[in-house]
C-alpha cells in the first residue's frame, strides 16, 4: 500500500469514472470507456494486490467487449438500412462544425442535420426518405452510446465489488 489514504484514492477514482461515464451520456464532454478503464488501472496499480489486477481484468473485458460491440451492432444497423458512408461522414462533418459554430450543443444539431442534408441529396429531394434515413442513424447512435454506457457500468460495478473484497 502507499502513503496515500485510501479513501482519497477511491475518491479520485470514483471521480475519474464519473466523469468518464458523463462523457459517454454527453458524447461532447472529454472522457468515456477508456477513461473508466484508466481510472480502475490506477486503482489496481496503487492496491499492489493480485485482487486489484483481477478486479482491473474483469473490466478491462468488459470495456474491450463494448468497444467491439458499440462499432459492429450500429454499424450493421446502418449498413442493413443502405445508408453509405458518405452520408455518415456528411454527418460527422457538420457535427464536428457544429461543435466550433454553437459550443456544447452544436454536435447535437449539425449531425442530424448533415445526415438529413446528405440523405436528402441521395434521395433525390425526398425529404420523407431523408427524414427516414436520419432516424436510423440517430438510433444508431443512442444505441452505440447505450452499448458503451453499459460496458462503463459493468466496468464501475465490477470496481464497486472489488472494493468490498479488497
Amino acid at each position: 500500500m502507499s502513503p496515500v489514504p485510501e479513501s482519497i484514492v477511491v475518491g479520485i477514482v470514483a471521480l475519474v469514472i464519473a466523469f468518464g461515464i458523463a462523457g459517454i451520456i454527453v458524447p461532447v464532454l472529454p472522457g468515456g470507456a477508456l477513461l473508466v478503464a484508466a481510472a480502475i488501472l490506477g486503482w489496481a496499480i496503487w492496491l499492489g494486490e493480485s485482487a486489484g489486477w483481477v478486479v482491473f481484468g474483469i473490466a478491462a473485458a468488459f470495456i474491450a467487449i463494448g468497444l467491439i460491440t458499440k462499432y459492429a451492432i450500429p454499424g450493421k444497423h446502418l449498413k442493413d438500412s443502405g445508408m453509405p458512408l458518405s452520408t455518415q461522414i456528411a454527418g460527422g462533418i457538420l457535427a464536428i462544425i457544429g461543435f466550433f459554430v454553437i459550443p456544447v450543443v452544436g454536435v447535437f444539431i449539425g449531425f442530424p442535420i448533415g445526415v438529413f442534408l446528405a440523405e436528402l441529396r441521395r434521395h433525390g429531394g425526398n425529404a420523407g426518405d431523408a427524414w427516414a434515413s436520419t432516424w436510423t442513424a440517430l438510433k444508431a447512435v443512442g444505441l452505440f452510446i447505450l452499448i458503451d454506457a453499459l460496458a462503463a457500468t459493468l466496468a464501475t460495478i465490477t470496481w464497486v465489488v472489488g472494493l468490498f473484497l479488497t
